[in-house]
Protein backbone atom coordinates (compact mmCIF):
# COMPACT_ATOMS: atom_id res chain seq x y z
CA UNK A 1 0.00 0.00 0.00
CA UNK A 2 1.04 3.60 -0.59
CA UNK A 3 0.17 6.67 1.44
CA UNK A 4 -0.30 9.85 -0.59
CA UNK A 5 -1.86 13.02 0.78
CA UNK A 6 -3.96 10.96 3.18
CA UNK A 7 -5.00 8.46 0.48
CA UNK A 8 -4.39 4.70 0.77
CA UNK A 9 -4.61 2.75 -2.47
CA UNK A 10 -3.48 -0.56 -3.94
CA UNK A 11 -0.21 0.42 -5.58
CA UNK A 12 -0.05 -2.72 -7.74
CA UNK A 13 -3.08 -1.62 -9.78
CA UNK A 14 -1.84 1.96 -9.99
CA UNK A 15 1.55 0.71 -11.21
CA UNK A 16 -0.21 -1.38 -13.85
CA UNK A 17 -2.13 1.69 -15.01
CA UNK A 18 1.03 3.82 -15.08
CA UNK A 19 2.73 1.19 -17.23
CA UNK A 20 -0.32 0.78 -19.48
CA UNK A 21 -0.82 4.49 -20.16
CA UNK A 22 2.81 5.55 -19.85
CA UNK A 23 4.70 2.88 -21.73
CA UNK A 24 2.38 0.42 -23.50
CA UNK A 25 -0.27 2.73 -24.96
CA UNK A 26 0.89 5.08 -27.72
CA UNK A 27 -2.38 5.87 -29.55
CA UNK A 28 -6.10 5.16 -29.20
CA UNK A 29 -5.88 2.40 -31.83
CA UNK A 30 -3.87 0.36 -29.30
CA UNK A 31 -7.02 -0.31 -27.21
CA UNK A 32 -8.52 -3.78 -27.61
CA UNK A 33 -11.96 -2.82 -26.24
CA UNK A 34 -14.36 -0.21 -27.65
CA UNK A 35 -14.72 2.27 -24.78
CA UNK A 36 -12.40 4.89 -26.28
CA UNK A 37 -14.42 7.19 -28.54
CA UNK A 38 -13.20 10.71 -29.23
CA UNK A 39 -15.16 11.49 -32.39
CA UNK A 40 -17.33 14.14 -30.72
CA UNK A 41 -14.25 16.12 -29.66
CA UNK A 42 -12.82 15.90 -33.18
CA UNK A 43 -16.14 17.06 -34.63
CA UNK A 44 -16.61 20.01 -32.27
CA UNK A 45 -13.01 21.15 -31.82
CA UNK A 46 -11.28 19.97 -34.98
CA UNK A 47 -9.82 23.40 -35.70
CA UNK A 48 -8.18 23.58 -32.29
CA UNK A 49 -6.95 19.98 -32.54
CA UNK A 50 -5.31 20.85 -35.86
CA UNK A 51 -3.15 23.39 -34.00
CA UNK A 52 -1.87 20.78 -31.53
CA UNK A 53 1.30 18.73 -32.10
CA UNK A 54 0.76 15.30 -33.59
CA UNK A 55 2.38 13.59 -30.58
CA UNK A 56 -0.26 15.16 -28.33
CA UNK A 57 -3.17 14.34 -30.66
CA UNK A 58 -2.09 10.69 -30.95
CA UNK A 59 -2.35 10.29 -27.18
CA UNK A 60 -5.96 11.41 -27.00
CA UNK A 61 -7.87 8.79 -24.99
CA UNK A 62 -11.45 9.61 -24.06
CA UNK A 63 -15.10 8.62 -24.29
CA UNK A 64 -16.87 11.91 -24.95
CA UNK A 65 -16.39 15.65 -25.19
CA UNK A 66 -16.19 17.06 -21.63
CA UNK A 67 -15.92 20.70 -22.68
CA UNK A 68 -18.98 22.99 -22.58
CA UNK A 69 -19.79 24.80 -25.80
CA UNK A 70 -20.69 28.21 -24.39
CA UNK A 71 -18.38 31.13 -23.52
CA UNK A 72 -15.45 30.06 -21.30
CA UNK A 73 -13.15 33.09 -21.66
CA UNK A 74 -11.28 33.94 -18.49
CA UNK A 75 -12.25 30.83 -16.52
CA UNK A 76 -9.89 28.82 -14.33
CA UNK A 77 -10.30 25.15 -15.22
CA UNK A 78 -9.02 21.82 -13.92
CA UNK A 79 -8.61 18.68 -16.04
CA UNK A 80 -8.53 15.57 -13.83
CA UNK A 81 -6.55 12.84 -15.59
CA UNK A 82 -5.14 15.23 -18.18
CA UNK A 83 -2.77 12.71 -19.80
CA UNK A 84 -0.76 14.20 -22.66
CA UNK A 85 -2.88 17.35 -22.54
CA UNK A 86 -5.39 17.23 -25.41
CA UNK A 87 -8.46 18.36 -23.45
CA UNK A 88 -6.38 20.73 -21.31
CA UNK A 89 -4.98 22.41 -24.42
CA UNK A 90 -8.46 22.69 -25.97
CA UNK A 91 -9.58 24.31 -22.73
CA UNK A 92 -6.52 26.58 -22.82
CA UNK A 93 -7.69 27.84 -26.20
CA UNK A 94 -11.29 28.21 -25.00
CA UNK A 95 -10.47 30.12 -21.79
CA UNK A 96 -8.02 32.39 -23.63
CA UNK A 97 -4.79 33.97 -22.35
CA UNK A 98 -6.63 35.51 -19.36
CA UNK A 99 -7.85 32.08 -18.24
CA UNK A 100 -5.83 29.23 -16.78
CA UNK A 101 -5.90 25.42 -16.90
CA UNK A 102 -4.50 22.95 -14.38
CA UNK A 103 -3.83 19.40 -15.57
CA UNK A 104 -3.49 16.63 -12.96
CA UNK A 105 -2.28 13.14 -13.86
CA UNK A 106 -0.31 10.33 -12.21
CA UNK A 107 1.56 9.13 -15.34
CA UNK A 108 5.03 10.69 -15.74
CA UNK A 109 5.39 9.77 -19.42
CA UNK A 110 2.11 11.46 -20.34
CA UNK A 111 2.95 14.53 -18.28
CA UNK A 112 6.34 14.79 -19.99
CA UNK A 113 4.61 15.09 -23.37
CA UNK A 114 2.18 17.76 -22.14
CA UNK A 115 4.88 19.80 -20.37
CA UNK A 116 7.33 19.61 -23.26
CA UNK A 117 4.77 20.89 -25.78
CA UNK A 118 3.05 23.50 -23.58
CA UNK A 119 5.30 26.44 -24.66
CA UNK A 120 4.89 25.54 -28.34
CA UNK A 121 1.12 25.20 -28.00
CA UNK A 122 0.96 28.64 -26.38
CA UNK A 123 3.01 30.05 -29.26
CA UNK A 124 0.67 28.49 -31.83
CA UNK A 125 -2.29 30.01 -29.97
CA UNK A 126 -0.60 33.40 -30.05
CA UNK A 127 -0.32 33.62 -26.25
CA UNK A 128 2.59 35.47 -24.59
CA UNK A 129 3.13 32.52 -22.21
CA UNK A 130 1.54 29.12 -21.48
CA UNK A 131 -1.73 29.32 -19.56
CA UNK A 132 -1.41 25.66 -18.50
CA UNK A 133 0.43 23.78 -15.78
CA UNK A 134 0.64 19.99 -15.52
CA UNK A 135 1.06 18.40 -12.09
CA UNK A 136 1.83 14.81 -11.11
CA UNK A 137 -0.71 13.79 -8.50
CA UNK A 138 -3.66 11.52 -7.86
CA UNK A 139 -7.03 12.77 -9.06
CA UNK A 140 -8.50 11.69 -5.73
CA UNK A 141 -6.66 14.51 -3.95
CA UNK A 142 -5.32 17.08 -6.47
CA UNK A 143 -3.36 18.42 -3.50
CA UNK A 144 -1.76 21.37 -5.31
CA UNK A 145 -5.12 22.85 -6.36
CA UNK A 146 -6.41 25.34 -3.75
CA UNK A 147 -9.88 25.11 -2.24
CA UNK A 148 -12.65 26.97 -4.09
CA UNK A 149 -10.29 28.16 -6.83
CA UNK A 150 -11.80 26.49 -9.90
CA UNK A 151 -14.66 27.58 -12.15
CA UNK A 152 -14.84 24.41 -14.26
CA UNK A 153 -13.66 20.83 -13.66
CA UNK A 154 -13.49 18.44 -16.60
CA UNK A 155 -12.47 14.81 -16.88
CA UNK A 156 -12.50 12.50 -19.88
CA UNK A 157 -12.91 8.76 -19.22
CA UNK A 158 -10.56 8.75 -16.21
CA UNK A 159 -12.67 8.62 -13.04
CA UNK A 160 -13.63 5.02 -13.87
CA UNK A 161 -9.93 4.14 -13.40
CA UNK A 162 -9.96 5.35 -9.79
CA UNK A 163 -10.42 2.87 -6.93
CA UNK A 164 -11.88 5.72 -4.81
CA UNK A 165 -14.38 7.55 -6.96
CA UNK A 166 -16.01 8.94 -3.82
CA UNK A 167 -12.80 10.85 -3.06
CA UNK A 168 -12.61 12.16 -6.62
CA UNK A 169 -16.03 13.78 -6.32
CA UNK A 170 -15.25 15.14 -2.86
CA UNK A 171 -12.12 16.72 -4.33
CA UNK A 172 -14.17 18.20 -7.17
CA UNK A 173 -16.46 19.78 -4.61
CA UNK A 174 -13.50 21.05 -2.58
CA UNK A 175 -11.82 22.85 -5.47
CA UNK A 176 -14.94 24.32 -7.13
CA UNK A 177 -16.07 27.84 -6.39
CA UNK A 178 -19.67 28.47 -5.39
CA UNK A 179 -21.67 28.11 -8.61
CA UNK A 180 -18.78 26.27 -10.26
CA UNK A 181 -19.41 23.38 -12.62
CA UNK A 182 -18.08 19.95 -13.41
CA UNK A 183 -18.48 18.61 -16.94
CA UNK A 184 -17.41 14.97 -17.14
CA UNK A 185 -17.41 12.16 -19.69
CA UNK A 186 -17.04 8.64 -18.31
CA UNK A 187 -18.07 5.01 -18.70
CA UNK A 188 -20.88 3.49 -16.62
CA UNK A 189 -22.57 0.08 -16.63
CA UNK A 190 -26.22 -0.97 -16.55
CA UNK A 191 -25.49 -3.27 -13.58
CA UNK A 192 -22.87 -3.93 -10.89
CA UNK A 193 -20.01 -5.81 -12.51
CA UNK A 194 -19.06 -9.38 -11.55
CA UNK A 195 -15.66 -9.92 -9.94
CA UNK A 196 -14.37 -11.56 -13.13
CA UNK A 197 -14.56 -8.14 -14.84
CA UNK A 198 -13.75 -5.93 -11.84
CA UNK A 199 -10.58 -7.86 -10.98
CA UNK A 200 -9.14 -7.93 -14.49
CA UNK A 201 -6.46 -5.20 -14.65
CA UNK A 202 -6.55 -5.07 -18.46
CA UNK A 203 -10.29 -4.40 -18.45
CA UNK A 204 -9.83 -1.78 -15.74
CA UNK A 205 -7.12 -0.11 -17.83
CA UNK A 206 -9.43 -0.13 -20.85
CA UNK A 207 -12.10 1.74 -18.85
CA UNK A 208 -14.58 -1.12 -18.51
CA UNK A 209 -13.55 -3.09 -15.40
CA UNK A 210 -13.74 0.00 -13.21
CA UNK A 211 -17.05 1.27 -14.55
CA UNK A 212 -19.67 1.81 -11.86
CA UNK A 213 -23.30 0.76 -12.01
CA UNK A 214 -24.96 3.94 -13.27
CA UNK A 215 -27.28 4.34 -10.28
CA UNK A 216 -24.35 3.92 -7.87
CA UNK A 217 -22.37 6.50 -9.85
CA UNK A 218 -25.07 9.14 -9.45
CA UNK A 219 -25.45 8.22 -5.78
CA UNK A 220 -21.70 8.73 -5.37
CA UNK A 221 -22.01 12.24 -6.79
CA UNK A 222 -24.97 13.09 -4.57
CA UNK A 223 -23.15 11.82 -1.47
CA UNK A 224 -20.30 14.20 -2.35
CA UNK A 225 -22.78 17.09 -2.32
CA UNK A 226 -23.94 17.27 -5.96
CA UNK A 227 -27.70 16.95 -6.41
CA UNK A 228 -29.58 16.82 -9.71
CA UNK A 229 -26.57 16.06 -11.91
CA UNK A 230 -27.75 16.31 -15.53
CA UNK A 231 -27.03 13.89 -18.39
CA UNK A 232 -25.88 15.88 -21.40
CA UNK A 233 -25.14 13.02 -23.77
CA UNK A 234 -25.31 9.22 -23.73
CA UNK A 235 -23.73 6.71 -26.13
CA UNK A 236 -23.71 2.92 -25.79
CA UNK A 237 -20.13 1.75 -26.40
CA UNK A 238 -20.30 -1.99 -25.68
CA UNK A 239 -23.06 -4.51 -24.92
CA UNK A 240 -21.06 -7.60 -23.99
CA UNK A 241 -17.63 -8.28 -22.48
CA UNK A 242 -16.14 -11.75 -22.16
CA UNK A 243 -19.51 -13.46 -22.16
CA UNK A 244 -21.14 -11.06 -19.71
CA UNK A 245 -24.20 -9.20 -21.15
CA UNK A 246 -23.28 -5.87 -19.59
CA UNK A 247 -24.24 -2.65 -21.38
CA UNK A 248 -21.49 -0.03 -21.05
CA UNK A 249 -22.37 3.56 -21.90
CA UNK A 250 -20.39 6.74 -22.26
CA UNK A 251 -22.15 9.47 -20.30
CA UNK A 252 -21.35 13.16 -20.38
CA UNK A 253 -22.81 14.84 -17.30
CA UNK A 254 -22.77 18.29 -15.74
CA UNK A 255 -23.28 19.28 -12.13
CA UNK A 256 -22.95 22.49 -10.12
CA UNK A 257 -21.75 23.36 -6.64
CA UNK A 258 -24.27 25.11 -4.38
CA UNK A 259 -23.80 25.62 -0.67
CA UNK A 260 -27.59 25.68 -0.31
CA UNK A 261 -28.47 22.25 -1.76
CA UNK A 262 -30.70 21.86 -4.77
CA UNK A 263 -34.08 20.21 -4.25
CA UNK A 264 -34.05 16.41 -4.18
CA UNK A 265 -36.78 16.40 -6.82
CA UNK A 266 -37.97 18.80 -9.49
CA UNK A 267 -40.31 21.19 -7.67
CA UNK A 268 -42.65 23.72 -9.27
CA UNK A 269 -42.40 27.29 -7.97
CA UNK A 270 -44.10 28.90 -10.98
CA UNK A 271 -40.84 30.02 -12.60
CA UNK A 272 -39.95 30.54 -16.25
CA UNK A 273 -36.67 31.06 -18.07
CA UNK A 274 -36.03 32.95 -21.32
CA UNK A 275 -32.87 32.26 -23.33
CA UNK A 276 -31.47 35.57 -24.63
CA UNK A 277 -29.89 34.05 -27.74
CA UNK A 278 -26.49 35.49 -26.87
CA UNK A 279 -24.22 32.44 -27.15
CA UNK A 280 -22.14 32.71 -30.29
CA UNK A 281 -23.02 29.95 -32.73
CA UNK A 282 -26.09 28.96 -30.70
CA UNK A 283 -28.30 31.98 -31.23
CA UNK A 284 -31.47 29.97 -31.96
CA UNK A 285 -31.45 27.58 -29.02
CA UNK A 286 -29.43 26.59 -25.97
CA UNK A 287 -29.14 22.95 -24.87
CA UNK A 288 -28.56 22.74 -21.13
CA UNK A 289 -28.81 18.95 -20.99
CA UNK A 290 -30.68 16.06 -22.53
CA UNK A 291 -34.03 17.25 -21.14
CA UNK A 292 -33.73 21.02 -21.38
CA UNK A 293 -33.62 22.82 -24.74
CA UNK A 294 -34.39 26.55 -24.68
CA UNK A 295 -35.56 28.44 -27.76
CA UNK A 296 -34.35 32.03 -27.89
CA UNK A 297 -36.99 34.44 -26.66
CA UNK A 298 -39.49 31.79 -25.61
CA UNK A 299 -40.59 31.75 -21.93
CA UNK A 300 -40.14 28.17 -20.75
CA UNK A 301 -41.47 26.77 -17.46
CA UNK A 302 -38.63 25.42 -15.30
CA UNK A 303 -38.35 23.67 -11.96
CA UNK A 304 -36.59 25.49 -9.13
CA UNK A 305 -33.39 23.48 -9.61
CA UNK A 306 -33.12 24.48 -13.27
CA UNK A 307 -34.00 28.07 -12.37
CA UNK A 308 -31.12 28.13 -9.88
CA UNK A 309 -28.69 26.60 -12.37
CA UNK A 310 -29.64 29.27 -14.91
CA UNK A 311 -29.53 32.19 -12.47
CA UNK A 312 -26.83 31.39 -9.87
CA UNK A 313 -23.97 30.18 -12.11
CA UNK A 314 -21.98 31.54 -15.04
CA UNK A 315 -24.98 30.62 -17.24
CA UNK A 316 -26.94 33.54 -15.75
CA UNK A 317 -25.62 35.86 -18.47
CA UNK A 318 -27.65 33.91 -21.05
CA UNK A 319 -31.04 33.85 -19.31
CA UNK A 320 -33.77 35.89 -17.71
CA UNK A 321 -35.32 33.83 -14.93
CA UNK A 322 -38.39 34.84 -12.95
CA UNK A 323 -38.21 34.57 -9.15
CA UNK A 324 -40.05 31.79 -7.31
CA UNK A 325 -43.71 32.60 -6.56
CA UNK A 326 -45.03 29.79 -4.36
CA UNK A 327 -44.85 26.01 -4.30
CA UNK A 328 -47.23 24.28 -6.70
CA UNK A 329 -46.07 20.73 -6.01
CA UNK A 330 -43.94 18.49 -8.25
CA UNK A 331 -42.79 20.06 -11.50
CA UNK A 332 -44.42 18.92 -14.72
CA UNK A 333 -43.19 20.69 -17.83
CA UNK A 334 -45.94 22.43 -19.78
CA UNK A 335 -43.82 23.39 -22.77
CA UNK A 336 -42.82 20.98 -25.56
CA UNK A 337 -39.11 20.76 -26.20
CA UNK A 338 -38.19 22.26 -29.59
CA UNK A 339 -36.80 19.69 -31.95
CA UNK A 340 -33.11 19.74 -32.78
CA UNK A 341 -32.86 17.50 -35.88
CA UNK A 342 -30.07 14.92 -35.82
CA UNK A 343 -28.36 16.60 -32.86
CA UNK A 344 -27.50 14.62 -29.73
CA UNK A 345 -28.04 16.38 -26.40
CA UNK A 346 -24.95 18.31 -25.38
CA UNK A 347 -23.97 21.52 -23.70
CA UNK A 348 -24.72 23.99 -26.48
CA UNK A 349 -26.29 23.16 -29.86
Amino acid sequence: MVQHSGLSVGEDLREYLRDFYGRRLKRSADFSQKACCTEETRKRYGEILAELPEEVRERHYGCGCPIPGDELTGLTALDLGSGAGVDAFILARRVGPRGFVYGVDMTPEQLEVARRWAPEVARRFGYPAPNTVFVEDYIEVAATVPDESIDLVVSDCVINLSPRKDLVFRTIRRVLKEGGEFFISDIVADRRLPESLRDDPELVAECLGGAMYEADWFDCMEEAGFRDVRVVERTVVQTEVRGEPVVFSSLTVRGFKFREPLDRRCEDYGQTAVYLGNVSGCEARFVLDGGHVFEAGRPTPVCRNTARILSETRLARYFEVTPPRKHFGPFRSQAPQPAVPDAPARSCC
